[in-house]
């Protein structure tokens, strides 16, 4: 059994795991487009890899795929989960499993007024939007919001472009800088963050983390402590099972006077996930089981509350020489 890791980037945590829990039963390979990205490092073998916006760049991956006869292929950046998703059958037809939920549904994710219009639909507490700035303004009239809200891109990742703010005039500004913004409800409350599995062949949710985040930096959490509740363990397991989604998924949750509200789905590995790992939720040995054709167990809120995650700067090192450097 073999796995390839996309667009692995400074990820180290991840590819570390996933040889960890394959140990000698096949490989782990990892691609990137640039050969300074230390993730791909820890690999047991490299693919130094086209942007994927180049025209060949799907074919790359496919001869990869046979080339190390890959069995479950999987990406840790946003703009390639669409990619896998909609070339699933592709993969398929050379031996390898997307890691992915369907297509309709990662496009969802990434659209962040679809997301709410979704949300809505299923009932499930979130925050107001709106595309339409006038509408907007009315609805602060009527007292239906006020500000602060944030207005951010209809479809972004990084927390790139989300701006807080206080005026229809700093509105105004925004909207004339930029095309595609929405304006969302300011959530005024504690966040959380869930690492949650989903079963690949059950279609059933198997696994959820919570993390009460402390403080965030660039949109991923660096400071965060386990905590678990039976409410909300529900409410995720009912959205994540109704929704269809497969394999793993990251969502952001604000909880305000005791309401839980969903605000943001990123179906793939959250830059958080170190901390459920090392709180014995193994994501890893999870796909490992689909990928050989077994069912998970379902154990949501199989960790201990209240263990702490701090992250950390660390370099890597290592001699380039004779070797053209791909930044």
């Amino acid at each position: 059994m073999n796995l390839l890791i996309l667009s692995a980037g400074t990820r180290d945590k991840v590819v570390q795991y996933f040889k960890k829990e394959l140990g000698d039963r096949g490989r782990v390979i990892a691609t990137d487009c640039s050969n300074l990205a230390p993730a791909v490092y820890e690999a047991d073998a490299f693919y130094l890899v086209p942007r994927i916006t180049a025209p060949d760049y799907l074919d790359v991956i496919l001869d990869i795929c046979r080339k190390e006869k890959i069995t479950g292929v999987f990406s840790l950046i946003d703009p390639e989960l669409s990619l896998l998703a909609k070339e699933r059958e592709k993969f398929l037809a050379v031996g390898t499993t997307p890691i992915i939920s369907d297509y309709d549904l990662v496009e969802t994710c990434f659209d962040k007024y679809r997301m709410y219009e979704l949300l809505q639909k299923m009932q499930i507490p979130t925050g107001k939007c709106y595309l339409d700035k006038e509408a907007f303004y009315r609805a602060v009239e009527c007292g239906e919001i006020s500000y602060p809200v944030f207005v951010k891109p209809v479809r972004g990742s990084a927390s790139l472009h989300i701006n807080k703010v206080g005026s229809a005039k700093e509105i105004e500004v925004l909207f004339d800088l930029y095309d595609d913004l929405m304006i969302q409800e300011y959530m005024d409350g504690q966040e959380y963050g869930a690492d949650v599995y989903m079963d690949m062949i059950s279609g059933r949710c198997t696994s959820i983390f919570v993390k009460k985040k402390i403080k965030m930096r660039a949109g991923e959490t660096d400071k965060s402590v386990s905590f678990k509740d039976e409410k909300l363990f529900e409410l995720i397991r009912h959205f994540a099972e109704t929704c269809g989604f497969c394999g793993m998924i990251d969502i952001d949750i604000f909880e305000i006077d005791g309401v839980y509200y969903i605000s943001e789905v990123n179906p793939r590995f959250g830059g958080g996930y170190p901390h459920a790992y090392a709180c014995g939720v193994n994501m890893p040995a999870a796909v490992f089981r689909n990928l050989a054709g077994q069912e998970n167990a379902v154990e949501i809120g199989a960790y201990a509350e209240n263990i702490c995650m701090m992250k950390y700067n660390e370099i890597a090192i290592r001699d380039m020489s004779g070797t053209r450097i791909v930044p």
